[in-house]
């Protein structure tokens, strides 16, 4: 995945994030969880990379590593020209200030405890960015650019309805001026309607601030709304990446084709007469994946070869990178 230097921000290369099983009194490791299984990819500046797949495949963790809230089993994550996935944790918080987070629960994201205006001041505080007066200013500008009433800002958690917190939660993660913010679900939990506001704000908030998106979810029809590319996850590695408007009008993958078989169509009649895939088996467990291609056992186009070694992501045409030695 070849791009300009100056054009990227952040470039992931051959991450693993395996979690350690240990049994008996003296916690001997027998085994490992392989939530993300050596993934690469690159985030340019400006967009909105959208990361898709089932509950379980790896979407999550991902963020969490390039956050840094993870310590990488294996590979790099460089961001803006450092390698931040070899960075000491005490010294990781000088980079933490350019990266923020939305969580995908508003009402578990938030202390119940603290206000509304401390909540969003808090990264100004622990990265030492603004004290007394200017902390307030700063607070207050950031409760108007998510369509807040600064009146607001002494009210705790409990008060707001589940849009408003996500939009303190959005607040909270522009505070320090971040150039990527990761989106972890930030509309799963909330209701329809509401969804659609939250969906546009971060839209304006990109061409207004200039941010970059690292955008978490498993509803298709939203990624393909706010994304500029899409990457394809399953059982922890990415099997399609591309731009949204042909990931949605040419998949190429097994798997992405199935995904996109399931979302819902607004038309009664095309919803009776269009094929869904509907694939076979269970997910396999990430404790045992299958040898060669991970989708292998669940595809009907698989040969042998499926089974005994692992596919590329390799590029075949336009930028559109996909995984499978039968395309």
């Amino acid at each position: 995945m070849k791009t300009s230097t100056n054009d990227m921000i952040m470039e992931v290369k051959n991450l693993k994030m395996y979690f350690p099983i240990t049994r008996g009194l003296l916690r001997r490791k027998i085994g490992d969880v392989r939530a993300v299984d050596d993934i690469s990819f690159e985030i340019r500046k400006h967009e909105t990379l959208g990361l898709v797949g089932e509950s379980g495949c790896g979407k999550t963790t991902t963020g969490r590593c390039i956050l840094r809230l993870y310590q990488p089993t294996d590979g790099s994550i460089i961001f803006t020209g450092v390698d931040i996935s070899k960075v000491p944790e005490r010294k990781i918080i000088e980079h933490r200030r350019d990266m923020g987070v939305i969580f995908q629960d508003p009402f578990g994201s938030l202390n119940p405890r603290q206000s509304a205006g401390s909540i969003v001041g808090d990264p100004l505080k622990v990265h030492r960015m603004a004290t007394g007066k200017a902390l307030k200013d700063r607070v207050t500008e950031l409760f108007k650019i998510v369509g807040l009433d600064p009146s607001m800002m002494d009210r705790v958690p409990h008060e707001f309805s589940g849009g408003q917190r996500q939009r303190i939660g959005i607040a909270r993660a522009l505070a320090c001026n971040p150039s990527l913010i990761v989106c972890d679900e930030p509309i799963s939990a909330l209701d329809v309607s509401i969804q659609a506001q939250i969906i546009n704000l971060l839209e304006e908030l990109q061409q207004k601030l200039g941010l970059t998106y690292l955008f978490i979810a498993h509803d298709l029809a939203v990624v393909q709304h706010i994304s500029d590319r899409v990457a394809v996850m399953y059982l922890g590695r990415i099997m399609e990446l591309t731009d949204s408007s042909e990931l949605y009008e040419n998949p190429l993958h097994p798997y992405t084709k199935a995904l996109l078989s399931a979302i819902p169509i607004p038309d009664p009649v095309a919803e009776r007469t269009r094929m869904r895939i509907v694939l076979k088996g269970e997910v396999p467990s990430p404790v045992n994946p299958p040898p060669g291609c991970h989708f292998h056992p669940r595809c009907s186009l698989a040969i042998a070869e499926c089974s005994q070694m692992r596919p590329p992501l390799r590029d075949v045409g336009n930028g559109h990178y996909v995984a499978c030695i039968r395309v």
